[in-house]
């Protein structure tokens, strides 16, 4: 009714602007025609254009305004995407079975779609306002007195009839523009309005099967397992597995459409890195350094990229998809056992592959019973015997696989998990609580065939690593392989703790306990607490540390992905490199630290409060603290020294082996490590030995008795330092006699070779020059 109201106001406006006659009054009393007229307020023709003019790109904007812009297009496609969603939905929910996992997802999905509605919904409304806005402001034209005294006047109205005739021509086609753009937005809004109750109607649905689902777990569903008998016929049964095929296929599909693009993204993640480890390989390959690849030990990387690859994304799409078809879920983890099965084809022994394939066999059975054979006696006395076989496989033959993994920690509690639910399912199908006793049953093989997934996960990303390495280090020239075992037990450490995470939480969700548990978790972190005038939430703090400890572990390993691995003996250290990796972990530190803060959710105006507490902490008792810690930064940025330079500082003596913001530890000749306060450093004096370059000049005091003259000798010395490979011949060796008698010679040999090394070049050429002299007939002492 507001809108019609609307239209005939903006229809009588404009009748008065071109339609209605109006009668121009001339019977005022005539004035003295000796009056000036020189000072009367008089409107020009003028005047009158410029309010024609106003008027028209009042109109022009309004047209342009009410033109849907590139948003208001993508929301309309966004409302008929949501539409092809709904759609699939309720259709599937019309021949949907009481599956526990899809009433889950069609929950979730529901959700997001009642999400997405009220979104769409909230920019009709948007837009329409702004119509109403833009009538507005054609409706304000009737304010201008100039416009509205030119419609009043007949005459002059005569005299801008074709400037009237394209005001006219704008009005019009707005008018049209916009009953269009708003009988569209109403349309799209009918539909939403529509759609939000069929997505209420629907959660009602779903929620009700849910709740029924979680009743009739708990409760006892069927009689006793021997008051059970199966009457049904065979093609009755037939019938039924394809009745639940075709369910659980469409069910499949619908979530593959729907999670197409988040699959896509994992599809596209992966297959970059494996073009990632496959150039790496690639590398190693044309080089001739793929062979020493076997002295790491490699399990799975050696078979190609493709399956390990393919077992990483799999991996991540069974933690990613926990809300997914029961179809959908178990096919992806039976694909994943396969082709873990392939990695281990050729590294485990008969007896450990014959037993992994028979757990393989009992799984893919009790998927199959649990998808498509409806409850019955058949149904439930195989899932007993599954269950019965499965105690029996964790008592004796599941030993033979634990001693095959890479991580054998986690496989004791998966294998009393395995044997615990087993007994459960045997327990609660006996005693008619069939659907418990289904769900317990798959969870058990769930966990211990996970367990061994993730093991293979975490071996196959400690060899991507160890990959990564070793092609940085030999593109630097280092072929010498590193400590990698104990390099690989220092990485692992943070990914046991993620895939314990995954395992949890797969377990969980297969138990229909994660969204509680996630749920409750969630309002126990959020939960508001206050200490005196502070309120904060666990949850901060909780990310606040997670933070601090991420950002830890990343300036800790950053290293190791450009090749480092601590090695104390590298001569050719890029020096390079190592100042922007300093640099690297001040800026993930201080980082780290600012979004911890951030995260924590701590006002500006008590951190404020902190902040001046600690400099009173500074100036009272940490100002050596902070001294090193300042100290730290200019020797990054300055670079004085820097890791693998080796330096004399006071009594001290050493190779720099690394560089911290409080402390610099340095490598003694002896093999003792010296931590030095980075304050001491920049104090006092430093002898830097390989600032400019890696070459020490080094110096032999020789003595020299025999019947030879002195060019013969300084031939001979620099045929002899030549020979030697250590060396350095790019800077001339020097010698000086400090004593000349007859067959006798006392003279000083100098010359260059690498710091790291300085030892071992004397006294190689101490032997050479003996060698040499004593095969001329000649006696030299040194």
């Amino acid at each position: 009714m507001i809108q019609k109201r609307n239209y005939i106001c903006l229809l009588a406006l404009f009748a008065v602007f071109f339609y209605t006659p109006l009668t121009y009054s001339q019977t005022a009393p005539a004035k003295a025609e000796t009056k000036s007229k020189l000072f009367e307020e008089t409107t020009t023709d003028s005047d009158y254009l410029m309010a024609i003019e106003k008027a028209g790109e009042v109109l022009e904007s309004a047209h342009n305004d009410t033109e849907f812009d590139g948003n208001s297009h993508h929301l309309f496609g966004e409302i008929k995407r949501t539409q092809s969603k709904l759609d699939l939905i309720l259709e599937s929910l019309k021949g949907s079975n009481p599956n526990v996992r899809n009433q889950q997802m069609y929950r979730i999905v529901l959700k997001e779609i009642e999400q997405e509605l009220d979104e769409q919904n909230t920019a009709i409304n948007s837009r329409n306002l702004a119509l109403e806005k833009i009538k507005g402001r054609v409706i304000d034209l009737r304010k201008d007195k100039t416009l509205m005294g030119l419609l009043k006047d007949t005459i002059r109205r005569k005299q801008f009839k074709k400037e009237f005739a394209n005001l006219k021509s704008r009005y019009l086609s707005t008018d049209s523009l916009m009953t269009k753009n708003q009988g569209i937005l109403n349309t799209n809004k009918r539909l939403t309005v529509e759609r939000k109750i069929a997505v209420s109607n629907a959660l009602i649905t779903v929620e009700s099967k849910l709740e029924q689902s979680g009743i009739s777990i708990l409760k006892k569903e069927y009689p006793a397992v021997w008051s059970t008998s199966d009457s049904t016929a065979k093609k009755i049964v037939g019938k039924n597995i394809k009745a639940k095929i075709i369910i659980e296929q469409n069910v499949a599909s619908y979530y593959l459409s729907y999670r197409a693009g988040g699959l896509i993204s994992l599809v596209l993640l992966m297959g970059l890195l494996g073009w990632y480890i496959a150039r790496n390989l690639k590398y190693l390959k044309n080089n001739g350094h793929a062979e020493n690849l076997s002295q790491f030990n490699f399990k799975y990387l050696n078979k190609g990229v493709i399956i390990p690859v393919a077992v990483i994304g799999l991996n991540i799409a069974v933690v990613s998809n926990l809300y997914a078809p029961a179809m959908f879920i178990e096919l992806i983890q039976l694909i994943l056992l396969g082709l873990i099965t392939f990695l281990f084809k050729e590294n485990w022994s008969k007896v450990s592959m014959r037993n992994w394939l028979l757990l393989l066999v009992l799984f893919f059975v009790l998927c199959f019973l649990d998808l498509f054979i409806a409850v019955g006696f058949i149904q439930r006395c195989a899932f007993i015997v599954i269950n019965i076989l499965g105690i029996r496989y964790g008592l004796m033959q599941i030993k033979s696989i634990k001693d095959q993994l890479y991580i054998k920690g986690f496989f004791k509690w998966a294998t009393i998990i395995f044997i615990g639910l087993n007994v459960l399912a045997i327990l609660n199908n006996v005693f008619g609580r069939v659907s418990l006793a289904n769900m317990l049953s798959l969870t058990a093989f769930i966990s211990i065939t996970q367990i061994v997934a993730l093991s293979v996960l975490l071996k196959i990303v400690l060899e991507i690593i160890l990959l990564q390495i070793y092609t940085t280090r030999v593109k630097r020239g280092i072929e010498k392989i590193f400590d990698f075992e104990s390099l690989s037990d220092t990485l692992k450490k943070p990914f046991i703790i993620l895939i314990t995470y995954m395992w949890i939480v797969v377990i969980a969700a297969n138990l229909n306990i994660w969204e509680s548990l996630r749920t409750g978790l969630a309002s126990l972190l959020s939960h508001p607490n206050t200490i005196g005038s502070i309120t904060f939430t666990l949850g901060n703090i909780v990310l606040f540390f997670i933070i601090i400890w991420v950002a830890h572990l990343l300036q800790n390993y950053v290293a190791y992905f450009f090749g480092e691995v601590d090695d104390e003996n590298e001569e050719n250290i890029n020096k390079k490199q190592h100042s922007k990796l300093l640099i690297t972990r001040l800026v993930v530190l201080i980082c780290g630290y600012l979004l911890a803060v951030a995260a924590s959710g701590m006002p500006l105006d008590k951190l404020s409060i902190l902040l001046g507490a600690l400099g009173v902490g500074v100036g009272l008792g940490l100002q050596s603290v902070v001294n090193n810690f300042v100290s730290g930064i200019i020797l990054i940025f300055d670079k004085p020294i820097q890791i693998g330079d080796v330096i004399n500082i006071s009594s001290d003596s050493g190779r720099v082996k690394s560089m911290g913001l409080r402390t610099t530890k340095i490598n003694s000749a002896n093999g003792a490590e010296i931590i030095i306060p980075n304050g001491n450093l920049l104090s006092q004096n430093i002898t830097n030995w390989t600032y400019t370059d890696n070459f020490k000049l080094v110096e032999i005091a020789a003595e020299i008795s025999g019947d030879i003259m002195p060019e013969e000798i300084n031939a001979l010395i620099l045929e002899s330092l030549q020979s030697m490979e250590l060396v350095n011949n790019t800077k001339p060796p020097q010698i000086y006699y400090a004593a000349i008698a007859d067959g006798k010679f006392k003279l000083q040999i100098k010359f260059w070779c690498s710091i790291y090394r300085t030892e071992e070049t004397v006294s190689s050429a101490r032997q050479v020059l003996f060698s040499n002299f004593k095969a001329k007939g000649l006696t030299l002492s040194t």
